[in-house]
């Protein structure tokens, strides 16, 4: 890679280093460069490698799915060794090794932190979380879908200090129950979307809970929570005005009974109404279509 640039008005020659490195190129060069590319620019000199630092220490967003299919701990804890002003931390391609011990120092000194995203991070622990909730407390996104290991008491933890929180993954956290659910529907009424699918724990008191006091909800997922019921859906149906989506695949207690209510508001429900349903099956045995096209 060539870092020379044209001869300046005298002759001489400048390098692409000598340009301001924070005002010039931190700010308005590497901003549009992907994360890949400027961890690979380390290797290049070591002025590269002190420059590439400085960007990595002011950076707001720091999301490992940028970098490849692998990072290492140590390329991890180097890059984000002096940041302290993240805003967005998303954890992809690092969840198999990621532990708190890589973690909590990156949390530690981020408290401006409004979205994190642990998806199937498997090795961290309850530890993680709290620290979250005592680190960042303008949190508005967190994404924990798949983390068996957060429990009630450190998502209270997190309701707790964290009550403007927006959205919330909790999709096949196993461990929570109806009580951690509607402690969290209490302090943080400010949620829009809510995902608790997977969860054969919980019930119509959760989800009613929820309703009650969320009224801004507009995505509540509730995929295979096998124990709501109908009864739970018409309340959301009557506190959740601004619902726009529903996800009630593999609810089996839930009908057309409740969901229709949603229906005639147009909410997005991934549950086809029972007379489309029987329309596509017929369609798929013996290729009859024109039904198809009827007004549902």
């Amino acid at each position: 890679m060539s870092a020379e640039m044209e001869e300046g008005p005298e002759g001489c020659r400048y390098q692409l280093l000598d340009l301001p490195w924070e005002d010039v190129l931190v700010t308005h060069i590497f901003c549009y460069l992907p994360l890949r590319h400027l961890v690979n620019l380390q290797r290049v000199s070591k002025q590269f490698q002190a420059l590439i630092q400085v960007y990595l220490a002011n950076c707001r967003t720091f999301d490992l799915s940028q970098v490849g299919p692998y990072i290492s701990k140590e390329a991890f804890c180097t890059i984000l060794k002096d940041n302290k002003v993240l805003q967005n931390l998303a954890l992809q391609n690092c969840s198999d090794w990621v532990t708190d011990k890589e973690l909590l120092p990156v949390i530690g000194q981020n408290q401006h932190l409004l979205r994190v995203d642990m998806k199937s991070c498997v090795r961290l622990s309850r530890h993680s979380l709290v620290a979250v909730s005592l680190s960042c407390a303008h949190l508005q996104h967190l994404g924990l879908a798949h983390c068996e290991w957060v429990d009630s008491l450190s998502l209270r933890s997190l309701a707790d200090h964290c009550r403007g929180l927006q959205s919330i993954d909790l999709t096949a956290c196993r461990q929570l129950k109806d009580d951690a659910i509607c402690y969290l529907a209490k302090k943080c009424p400010d949620m829009k979307s809510l995902s608790v699918a997977v969860n054969a724990n919980i019930t119509d008191v959760s989800v009613e809970e929820v309703a009650k006091n969320c009224r801004e909800l507009a995505e509540l997922d509730l995929t295979g929570c096998l124990r709501v019921r109908n009864e739970s859906i018409r309340t959301v149906a009557e506190y959740c005005t601004k619902l726009r989506s529903l996800k009630v695949n593999h609810c089996h207690n839930v009908t057309e009974s409740s969901l229709g209510l949603l229906r005639k508001r147009n909410v997005e429900i991934d549950v086809e109404p029972p007379l489309q349903r029987a329309l596509v099956l017929l369609q798929d045995v013996v290729g009859f279509a024109p039904f198809i096209n009827l007004q549902i």
